[in-house]
């Protein structure tokens, strides 16, 4: 892969400083294709790098904390690749001020991506929010995890003939506390949170467009006559404000195109 020229070049040199995510209030997007794997390692020695670093900085930290808490929102989890020693990650970047949000459409993608790593990674996340789905594996197991209810049941008999009885008979049973098809059939208005140390809830999913923020969003429009083109990125316009500087040589022969930004966004 490193033999193809676009892929030496971002390589190269350092532009995104990930090991001072956690000193100031920003954000980083990593955009792969969700259609096509072939670069995702790169995305995964991103991932790496960056909890490597993150980890190594807030060690040195005071209280082993980084300044500002780093939340990563794995959006499509699997489709980004397999991060190495996730597992391992995943249960000591707590304590140092990151966490991270897997977000899947399947459970059964964790475990195709992870294998028997996966129940480890879920273990280690406290808090679970289900927004609906029809995968039998997913079912079968919030149905297990949500546990069971105590229900009332009674049986009558009626006895008719020479000698005629009937009865009433009181038990108690259990229950799932939803079947696998009722989660199946839920509302699509609703969701399923679980949290560690709590009974799970039964919720109503958070209405969007009652945000305040709602009418920013590009694909919004809300009150906004251009059709939300204000809030776009142009690329084209930002990079008006590069201006290159002469070669810079790294190390032996090798050299690279400098280039400075002029622009503030």
């Amino acid at each position: 892969m490193f033999s193809i020229d676009e892929i030496l070049e971002i390589t190269r040199y350092d532009e995104l400083e990930l090991d001072k995510l956690g000193d100031e209030l920003s954000a980083l997007f990593v955009i792969v294709p969700d259609t096509d794997a072939t670069f995702n390692f790169l995305v995964a020695l991103l991932y790496t790098q960056m909890f490597n670093m993150l980890c190594t900085r807030a060690d040195n930290n005071p209280g082993g904390k980084l300044k500002y808490h780093v939340h990563c929102l794995l959006d499509e989890f699997k489709n980004i690749g397999e991060i190495p020693n996730f597992d391992k990650l995943i249960a000591t970047i707590r304590s140092r001020e990151i966490s991270a949000s897997i977000i899947l459409q399947t459970k059964s993608q964790l475990k195709d991506l992870y294998k028997d790593n996966a129940d480890t990674i879920e273990g280690n996340c406290d808090t679970m929010l289900f927004l609906g789905g029809g995968e039998k594996t997913t079912l079968k197991d919030l149905s297990e995890v949500l546990g069971k209810e105590t229900i009332d049941t009674v049986s009558t008999s009626d006895t008719r003939g020479q000698s005629p009885s009937s009865g009433t008979n009181y038990q108690k049973a259990g229950r799932e506390l939803m079947t696998e098809s009722e989660i199946f059939t839920m509302d699509g208005g609703k969701c399923i949170a679980r949290v560690r140390g709590f009974h799970p809830f039964f919720c109503d999913k958070y209405d969007i467009t009652a945000h305040p923020m709602y009418g920013s969003l590009l694909d919004a429009h809300t009150g906004d006559p251009d059709g939300g083109k204000k809030y776009t990125f142009d690329i084209a316009a930002y990079t008006r404000g590069i201006r290159k500087r002469n070669k810079a040589v790294v190390s032996g022969d090798t050299a690279v195109e400098v280039y400075e930004s002029k622009t503030e966004i």
